[in-house]
């Protein structure tokens, strides 16, 4: 037989990859009612959707759930988003459903989600074109119902933070035909009388309620204010597309008015508490200064040209006391010693010798004669004794033999 033979996992994965490439199954929206719904404990939910021609099967795994917003049950008509494929195990086709809302709401998330994906794209989502939220505003522009609940916990709150805060209300349509409209008008007629920050938002209701928060041009005009704009549109899981577009998003108007004011009692608590940390720090500060101005005095008073000068002559003076004392003591010991030097000379002296009856003999050239070889017969000599000099002839010498 030359007719090619596939297995099953081999017809199932070509029947899979052509569900994957085809251009409508990979993100589709489904409409139909719920039925064999369970709630499996690993926290996915299986379910069917049926119409009056058919069913397919449904799963939404557990990491999808929060794309469910509401308890999901048999009989509920239902608008699912995901992608159809081929579960190659069992061979069957199923839908695995990431978003689920509601039938009566179908039509408007399908135009929500497309909105949201084109001005994400757009880059009108995008952090870097968000504007910080001033702090200490004193004027504060809010777009809203001029009746409600909205505006009134938005006043009550902003002036509870902050009794001197000026509120400018732009009194504008929340809801119905002209709605957007009107919220773009009050937009901008806030942005160019330069509030310091703006408040758009209203209260709570269904996404038909809301859903001028969710058009384009309010979109637009919130991106292109240029004062920051805080969204407060409904409660916390409301979601709309001014939340993304706004520089902040608040989960209520309440909120909205809290991010928007500062708290001035908690500011002037805080004022205190630094006043009070740094009076003690100056004091702690000033006390040091003082010490060490104390330090320095007394380094100044031993290191001051003056008082060097009285130190440097007070150690001349001492010097000068002490080198007199020295030479003194060392006149004295000089003299002591001459003394006895002296005194030690004396029985050396030759005139003492002489004195005695001895005489000193010198020859004609000054030298001494203590040998009869140092002189000759008839050489004149010179004989000293105590009172002079005699000059004599050698007439004879004599040699003594011992």
């Amino acid at each position: 037989m030359g007719q090619s033979i596939y297995s099953v996992k081999q017809v199932n994965t070509y029947i899979k990859n052509m569900f994957t490439q085809d251009f409508l199954l990979p993100k589709i929206l489904i409409k139909g009612e719920v039925s064999n719904c369970k709630y499996h404990t690993s926290g996915h939910i299986y379910f069917s959707l049926k119409d009056e021609s058919g069913s397919i099967a449904c799963v939404m795994f557990a990491g999808q759930r929060k794309g469910l917003a509401f308890a999901m049950k048999n009989g509920d008509q239902v608008v699912a988003g995901g992608s159809v494929s081929v579960y190659e195990r069992d061979g069957r086709y199923q839908l695995y459903a990431k978003e689920i809302t509601l039938a009566g709401a179908g039509l408007l998330y399908e135009r929500f989600q497309q909105l949201k994906r084109t001005l994400e794209e757009m880059g009108m989502f995008a952090p870097e074109y968000k504007q910080p939220i001033p702090k200490g505003i004193r004027v504060l522009g809010v777009v809203t119902a001029p009746t409600g609940a909205a505006v009134r916990d938005i006043c009550n709150v902003a002036r509870r933070r902050n009794p001197g805060i000026r509120i400018i209300l732009y009194p504008a349509l929340v809801q119905g035909e002209g709605a957007a409209d009107s919220i773009v008008k009050g937009i901008r007629m806030l942005d160019r009388y330069q509030v310091d920050t703006l408040i758009v938002g209203r209260g709570g209701g269904s996404m038909e309620d809301l859903w001028a928060f969710n058009e384009e041009k309010v979109a637009r005009a919130i991106f292109e204010c240029s004062v920051p704009v805080i969204s407060a549109v409904g409660h916390e899981t409301d979601v709309t597309i001014a939340d993304y577009v706004a520089d902040m998003r608040a989960p209520t108007p309440s909120a909205a008015a809290e991010l928007a004011v500062d708290d001035m009692q908690a500011l002037t608590r805080r004022m205190e508490d630094y006043k009070k940390r740094l009076a003690f720090l100056m004091k702690g500060r000033l006390a040091l200064m003082k010490q060490k101005l104390s330090g320095y005095q007394v380094r100044f008073g031993y290191l001051s040209p003056w008082q060097q000068i009285r130190e440097k002559r007070q150690y001349l003076a001492d010097m000068d006391e002490r080198l007199r004392e020295g030479i003194s003591r060392e006149i004295l010991n000089k003299r002591h010693r001459l003394m006895l030097y002296i005194e030690r000379m004396k029985g050396l002296s030759p005139l003492d010798k002489l004195n005695q009856g001895y005489s000193y003999t010198e020859t004609a050239d000054g030298k001494a004669v203590t040998k009869i070889g140092q002189v000759k017969e008839q050489e004149l000599i010179r004989i000293h004794v105590s009172d002079g000099s005699i000059l004599a002839k050698v007439k004879e010498k004599e040699s003594r033999h011992e």
